[in-house]
């Protein structure tokens, strides 16, 4: 049985790629989940595979070298897919420090520990052996508004210590692939969005504001173009590159969904006035007038859009959700998930690993 380490499986993006990594291989797999159980980290999100035998949660800092070593002496570690991270750029620019610990320390971290387990005394690794490093797009930098696409051999400008703190984690990898020869790939990818997502990020927080008659606060003019990509694909995209990217190699993954800001937010106004029964008093709370212009954010990127020719090229992976019919699954997600996101927006989310852990 293959023994995945998922760092970060907690948030966002890694508890949706453990839901769709046991809907694909059921018991042919075993998932390792380490998670430091952040503002951003909700065990809720993994309800329905705590009770899995081939499942096991670890809550442990990836700074922690020793907890790393640990998980890795104790376990007979095939692969690692390392998502955690802080991620949010507005945080980022209000406490760098956190994202360079995070983010920097915390890959030197895995990858020492991840070397170590695996590295034969010739300096060759096992067959089979391989660490994956999700990184985004935003460590590319900016788009001119009328063309381009980030490819895999676009230079690196961040513009944001979020930003900068990832590129200098994927260099970080780029440097044990070439010093050590170390089995790793990196994938860049485009806006995730889909179920839950912490809703400070832009889709949750228009969807949660809007349903609350809360304001809906835009950037700038609004204007700024995110590629936007459904989570779900997200996670098929990382398995394989897993089974058949070449050692070594970057791979961008991007949606096929570019959109400004703006238009995000009265698609989901849009969708949220179809999608809500007559009679629902939030129907009446949904409107435009709700629109916000703020002060723009420091170091605002103008636009993304990654070119996923070379995924698609190698593995045949290609985006299969357009945004419109993502936009509605997510909606609907959030809808037959009240609770969730009441527990989440309340911080009530917090107790339940003790709950469910604590005196275990």
């Amino acid at each position: 049985m293959r023994t995945y380490l998922v760092t970060g499986g907690a948030g966002f993006i890694g508890s949706n790629y453990i839901h769709y990594m046991f809907r694909k291989y059921g018991d042919e797999i075993r998932i390792i989940n380490v998670d430091a159980l952040t503002y951003a980290g909700n065990l809720k999100n993994l309800k329905g595979v705590e009770e899995r035998a081939n499942y096991t949660f670890i809550r442990a800092d990836i700074c922690d070298k020793q907890a790393i070593q640990q998980i890795f002496a104790e376990n007979d570690i095939d692969r690692v897919v390392h998502f955690a991270a802080e991620s949010h750029v507005d945080r980022s620019i209000s406490n760098p420090e956190v994202f360079v610990r995070t983010n920097v320390l915390g890959t030197a971290v895995m990858l020492n520990c991840a070397r170590a387990a695996w590295e034969q005394p010739d300096g060759t690794y096992p067959q089979g052996k391989k660490f994956l490093h999700v990184s985004t797009d935003e460590v590319y930098g900016s788009l001119e508004e009328d063309g381009g696409y980030f490819y895999e051999t676009t230079p690196y400008a961040p513009h944001s210590p979020y930003s900068a703190s990832k590129a200098s984690s994927d260099f970080l990898v780029k440097s044990y692939i070439d010093t050590y020869h170390f089995p790793a790939n990196i994938t860049n990818c485009s806006n995730n969005y889909g179920p839950y997502q912490f809703p400070e990020k832009l889709i949750p927080l228009i969807i949660n504001n809007a349903l609350h008659g809360r304001k809906l606060p835009v950037y700038g003019d609004g204007r700024n173009v995110r590629d936007w990509l459904y989570v779900d694909d997200h996670a098929k995209a990382i398995d394989m590159v897993q089974e058949q990217g070449r050692p070594g190699e970057t791979y961008n993954i991007g949606g096929h969904n570019e959109k400004q800001n703006i238009e995000i937010i009265h698609t989901i106004l849009e969708t949220l006035q179809e999608m809500l029964p007559e009679g629902d008093e939030r129907k009446k709370l949904v409107s435009t007038d709700l629109i916000t212009y703020v002060e723009d954010r420091k170091g605002h990127d103008r636009r993304y859009a990654i070119a996923p020719d070379k995924i698609k090229a190698e593995t045949g992976w290609e985006p299969e959700t357009m945004f419109k019919e993502g936009i509605r699954k997510t909606i609907a997600w959030y809808f037959e998930h009240e609770e969730w996101m009441a527990d989440v927006t309340s911080g009530g989310y917090q107790k339940y690993y003790e709950e469910m852990y604590e005196g275990k």
